[in-house]
């Protein structure tokens, strides 16, 4: 059954749009296929599967939209449910920091369930800051510098910060909060 190209052109972006936010497999069609392929089997279905189809994609766009504009977080953003300090599947103690580089002096500011705040008294340029934090926490810590690693986040002020030293998450979490009260 033909069916006209201006219908398949917007299907086509539609499919690109929601291939390219991150849809997955929607009503039976594969990712996986290329936009050719996927025009093939659009043409070879009947209206009715294409008004299906079409109705499906621009729903879970519109649906993905939504619920960008009420919040959501990537689940890489998402604070673990015990908070700020965890061990990761590797059994190594990590700490989610938000750095506060040029400050007057290094301080913890803040321990909240997302992340420990850390004011640095260094520049952000360099690398001085990240270097500065990972000498700090491991005073804070009462660990070698060696064992408080900077794993991601070296150009953000969300950080992931590696303890491979013998504390436990606990441990960590308490240390951090006797020093922010002071």
């Amino acid at each position: 059954m033909d069916m006209p190209r201006g219908l398949v052109r917007r299907i086509l972006l539609l499919l690109q749009h929601t291939w390219a936010t991150g849809c997955v497999a929607l009503c039976g069609l594969n990712c996986s296929k290329t936009v050719m392929e996927a025009e093939s089997q659009i043409l070879t279905q009947s209206p009715d599967d294409t008004r299906r189809v079409t109705s499906s994609i621009a729903t879970a766009a519109e649906t993905r939209t939504t619920n960008k504009t009420e919040g959501l977080q990537k689940p890489s953003e998402q604070p673990s449910p015990s908070g700020p300090v965890a061990r990761n599947k590797n059994g190594v103690v990590t700490i989610s920091v938000h750095a506060k580089p040029g400050s007057k002096q290094n301080a913890i500011t803040d321990v909240s369930i997302e992340a420990v705040g850390v004011a640095i008294a260094a520049p952000p340029t360099d690398g001085e800051a990240n270097a500065e934090l990972v000498r700090y926490l491991s005073k804070v810590l009462e660990l070698k510098r060696s064992e408080v690693v900077l794993d991601k986040g070296s150009r953000s002020r969300e950080k992931i910060i590696n303890v491979t030293g013998s504390l436990t998450p606990e441990q960590v979490l308490d240390r951090l909060k006797q020093e922010a009260s002071g």
